[in-house]
C-alpha cells in the first residue's frame, strides 16, 4: 500500500427537524427549471425524499453552531416539503435525511459543484424504464401521472424505446442521432427499419425525412381519397395496419396494405352500385376508382329535373326564408358580436340549404336507355354521374325526318317556311317530260337553284344583324356540345373539342371541375328538346348568352404541342389569347410537383429549375440526392418561387412571329434553350445551417412532446 496516502472520511448522514433548517443565500440556483415545486412535493408525497439535502450547521459571532442548518444544494426539495409541511401533509419537526458539510470549503462552491456535476440521464435510459414500468404493469395514462408529463410524451418515448435493439445500441453509442431514432420509430417493423438503416449507412442521405420515405415507400397515406372513402377505422377492422409518426404531423398516417385497401374499396363501391341500380333502373352502371378526364366525351347527358317542393316543404322554406332575413338584418345592425345569434343563422341556412337541395328526378324513359358512372372523388366522397346515353342507345331518327347527319330523305322534307315541297328526282333536268296539267315534283336542279339563291340572300340579311349572327353561332355550339346528335345547324361551323384522356390528374385540377361545374349549369337549364332551344336563347338576356357562348368556346381551345405534331402557329396563336385576357399559369395556381414536372424530368433539369428559383446554393444542398428524392426536395423548396417550365412561360412580345413559334417548337422537343430567368428571391440561409447545426437530444424531446 502506498505510503502517506491520507484516507478520506465521508460526511455522515443525520436527520434534522424540518424547523431547523433554512435556504441559504449562496445556493447558485437562481432560475426556476425543471420540474415544478408543486409537482415535486407531489412526487416526495408519493415516493419520498429520494435525495438527502446538503446542509451547512449555521454559526454564532463565537464560531459556535446555533442549531440551525443552511441549505446550499437543494433548495427546490426543501422548497417541496414545505409546500407539504404548510399543506399539513408533514409535520414542522419531521425528519429531513441530510449530508452535513465539514465545513473546509465555500458554501457557494458546494452548490455549484452539486448542480454542474451533476450527470443527466441519457435520453434512450428513460425510453428504457417507461418500457419497463409498462411492463411491469403501469399503464400510459398512470407513468404520466407519477411524473408530471403529458400522456403524448410517454407514448412517445414508448414508441422510441420499441425501435430495433440494434439501432438503439447504435444510438447509445453516438452512431445515430435521436432525431434518426424518431423518423425508424414511425413503424414498429424491426426488420424493414434495419433494412433501410444498412441502404443509409453506406450512403450520404441519412436524413430523418429520408428514412421516413423509405419506410412509408409502398404505403398509401390516409388523406389517399380510397383510404377517406372505405375510412381507416373500416381498414383497422379488416386487419390493416397504419403507420403513424409520433413526432411529426403525419396526416393521419400511412396504410400498409395497398391490396386489402383496394380490395375494401371496390367492394364498397359495388355495393353503391347495386344499391343505386336496385333504386333507379339505370341500364348500365361503370364503377372505377377514378375515371379519365373526358370519359363522357360523345356521351350525351339528361340532367333530369329536380323535384318540385312538396306544400309542406314550401310552407316551411318561406318560414325560414323569412325567419333567417330578419335575423341577418337586425344582426347586422346591432354594435355586439352574439355567439347565438351566428349560430342560429348558421342553422338557419343549414336547413334552407337542405330543402333547395332537392334529388334530381329523371324520366323513366330515359333511365331505361342511359347509365351511370360512380367513382371517388378527389375528397374520398362518392361521386355518382347520372343520365348519360351512349351512341349506340340513341334513338334512331324516324322516316321523314333530318337525321343525324342531315341526309334528305327522297319524301317530303318540312322547310323552314312550312312550306310543302315535294322534290323529284328529274336530276339535271330544267323541264317537265310532258307539258299537261298533272304537277309533278321539281327537278332536282331548280331546287338547287333555289335554295341557293336563298342561302345568299339569308347571308346578306344575317350579316345585318349582328346580334341574331352571334345567336346562330352560339345555337351550333351549344347543339355540338350539349346534344350531340340532337339536331343540325344550318351554319356549316365545327367546333372540335379534344378530351386529353391520357393525362392523369387532370379531372381533380380546379380547372376541370370548374368547367365541369358550369357544365352541369348550363346542362340543367337548357331545354331537353333540341328543337325548343333556338327560343331560349333568343329569349336569353345578353348577359347570360356572352357567357354560354364563352363556355362553348373555351372547350375548343387547344394549345397541346403534340410529338407528331407541333402546331406551331396554333400555338403562338394561343399566347396571343392568353396575353388579351391577362392569363398565366403562375396566377391560375399551377406549381411544380413530383408528379407534374419534376419526378418526370432527369436530375439536370430539376437542378436546373431549383437554381433558377432558389439560387446556387439551394441546388448544391440537394445534388447528392438520388432522382427521386431530389424531385421530391426541390418541389419543397420551390414552393410559392412562381417558377415555370419552359413549355408553360408565356412567351414575350418581343420575337418576331416566326423566331415565336420556331422557340416553342425548340422547347417543346426539349432542345437547349437558355432561359433569361426572371429576378428570384433570395435563398434562405437558414435551411443550410440547420443542416449541419447539432441538435441538443433533449430540447427535441421536449419540443416533440
Amino acid at each position: 500500500m502506498a505510503q502517506g496516502i491520507q484516507k478520506l472520511t465521508l460526511s455522515a448522514a443525520r436527520d434534522i427537524p424540518f424547523n431547523k433548517l433554512v435556504l441559504s443565500q449562496q445556493n447558485v440556483r437562481k432560475i426556476k427549471a425543471g420540474v415544478s415545486i408543486e409537482d415535486l412535493a407531489e412526487d416526495i408525497a408519493h415516493r419520498g425524499l429520494l435525495t438527502s439535502l446538503s446542509v451547512r450547521p449555521e454559526l454564532d459571532a463565537d464560531g459556535k453552531e446555533t442549531g440551525i442548518y443552511r441549505i446550499p444544494a437543494g433548495g427546490c426539495r426543501y422548497r417541496a416539503l414545505e409546500r407539504l409541511v404548510s399543506q399539513k401533509r408533514l409535520t414542522k419537526t419531521a425528519g429531513v435525511p441530510c449530508i452535513v458539510s465539514r465545513g473546509d470549503t465555500l458554501e457557494v462552491e458546494d452548490s455549484l459543484a452539486k448542480n454542474v456535476q451533476r450527470v443527466s440521464l441519457h435520453p434512450l435510459d428513460q425510453f428504457r424504464a417507461f418500457q419497463a414500468l409498462r411492463a411491469q404493469g403501469l399503464g400510459e395514462e398512470e407513468i404520466a401521472a407519477r411524473f408530471f408529463i403529458s400522456l403524448a410524451t410517454v407514448k412517445q418515448r414508448l414508441r422510441l424505446a420499441s425501435v430495433s435493439p440494434r439501432l438503439l445500441d447504435f444510438y447509445a453509442e453516438d452512431e445515430i442521432t435521436l432525431e434518426q431514432v424518431m423518423a425508424f420509430s414511425i413503424t414498429n417493423d424491426h426488420v424493414r427499419q434495419e433494412q433501410v438503416w444498412d441502404t443509409i449507412s453506406w450512403s450520404h442521405s441519412r436524413e430523418p425525412y429520408y428514412i421516413r420515405r423509405l419506410l412509408t415507400e409502398t404505403a398509401i397515406r390516409a388523406s389517399d381519397r380510397r383510404a377517406v372513402y372505405v375510412g381507416v377505422d373500416i381498414y383497422e377492422a379488416a386487419g390493416g395496419v397504419v403507420m403513424r409518426d409520433l413526432f411529426e404531423q403525419d396526416q393521419g398516417g400511412w396504410l400498409q396494405d395497398p391490396a386489402l385497401l383496394e380490395q375494401l374499396a371496390l367492394e364498397k363501391l359495388k355495393a353503391a352500385a347495386d344499391a343505386i341500380r336496385g333504386a333507379e333502373g339505370w341500364k348500365w352502371i361503370d364503377v372505377a376508382f377514378d375515371f379519365p378526364y373526358g370519359h363522357t366525351s360523345m356521351l350525351r347527358r339528361s340532367c333530369g329535373k329536380q323535384a318540385e317542393m312538396t306544400e309542406e316543404e314550401l310552407a316551411r322554406y318561406d318560414a325560414t326564408r323569412v325567419e333567417y332575413d330578419k335575423l341577418d338584418a337586425d344582426y347586422a345592425a346591432a354594435s355586439e358580436y352574439s355567439e347565438a345569434a351566428e349560430q342560429k343563422l348558421e342553422e338557419l341556412g343549414a336547413e334552407l340549404d337542405r330543402l333547395n337541395d332537392r334529388p334530381y328526378v329523371f324520366d323513366a324513359e330515359e333511365v331505361a336507355r342511359e347509365g351511370v358512372f360512380i367513382s371517388i372523388g378527389a375528397g374520398g366522397e362518392l361521386k355518382i354521374e347520372r343520365g348519360f346515353l351512349r351512341p349506340e342507345d340513341e334513338r334512331q331518327p324516324e322516316v321523314g325526318a333530318s337525321d343525324a347527319d342531315g341526309d334528305r330523305d327522297q319524301g317530303s322534307v318540312a322547310f323552314d317556311d312550312s312550306s310543302l315541297v315535294t322534290i323529284g328526282s328529274s336530276v339535271g333536268s330544267d323541264q317537265p317530260e310532258d307539258e299537261d296539267e298533272t304537277i309533278k315534283p321539281l327537278p332536282d336542279r331548280l331546287i338547287l337553284d333555289l335554295t341557293a339563291a336563298r342561302t345568299i340572300a339569308r347571308r346578306n340579311a344575317l350579316a345585318n344583324d349582328p346580334v341574331m349572327a352571334f345567336i346562330a353561332m352560339l345555337h351550333a355550339f351549344v347543339l355540338k356540345i350539349f346534344y350531340h346528335y340532337g339536331s343540325h345547324s344550318c351554319l356549316e361551323v365545327s367546333l372540335q373539342s379534344a378530351k386529353f384522356s391520357q393525362t392523369d390528374g387532370l379531372g381533380d385540377t380546379v380547372w376541370a371541375k370548374e368547367i365541369e361545374q358550369r357544365q352541369e349549369g348550363w346542362g340543367q337549364d337548357l331545354p331537353k328538346d333540341p328543337n325548343d332551344l333556338w327560343a331560349f336563347l333568343v329569349a336569353l338576356d345578353e348577359v347570360s348568352r356572352q357567357t354560354l357562348f364563352a363556355h362553348c368556346a373555351s372547350l375548343s381551345v387547344n394549345a397541346v404541342i403534340e410529338p407528331w405534331n407541333n402546331r406551331t402557329r396554333a400555338v403562338a396563336h394561343a399566347d396571343q389569347l392568353a396575353r388579351s385576357i391577362g392569363f398565366g399559369m403562375v396566377q391560375a395556381g399551377w406549381t411544380p410537383t413530383t408528379d407534374n414536372y419534376l419526378g418526370r424530368v432527369t436530375k439536370a433539369r430539376i437542378l436546373q429549375a431549383v437554381r433558377e428559383a432558389k439560387g446556387d446554393q439551394s441546388a448544391e444542398l440537394i445534388g447528392h440526392h438520388k432522382k427521386a428524392d431530389m424531385a421530391r426536395e426541390a418541389e419543397r423548396l420551390m414552393i410559392g418561387t412562381g417558377w415555370l417550365p419552359e413549355p408553360l412561360r408565356l412567351i414575350t412580345d418581343g420575337a418576331s412571329t416566326d423566331e415565336t413559334i420556331v422557340e416553342a417548337v425548340e422547347l417543346a422537343d426539349g432542345k437547349t434553350h437558355e432561359a433569361m430567368a426572371p429576378d428570384l428571391p433570395a435563398f434562405l440561409a437558414e435551411d443550410a445551417d440547420d443542416a449541419s447545426r447539432p441538435a441538443d437530444e433533449n430540447q427535441h424531446l421536449d419540443a416533440a412532446a
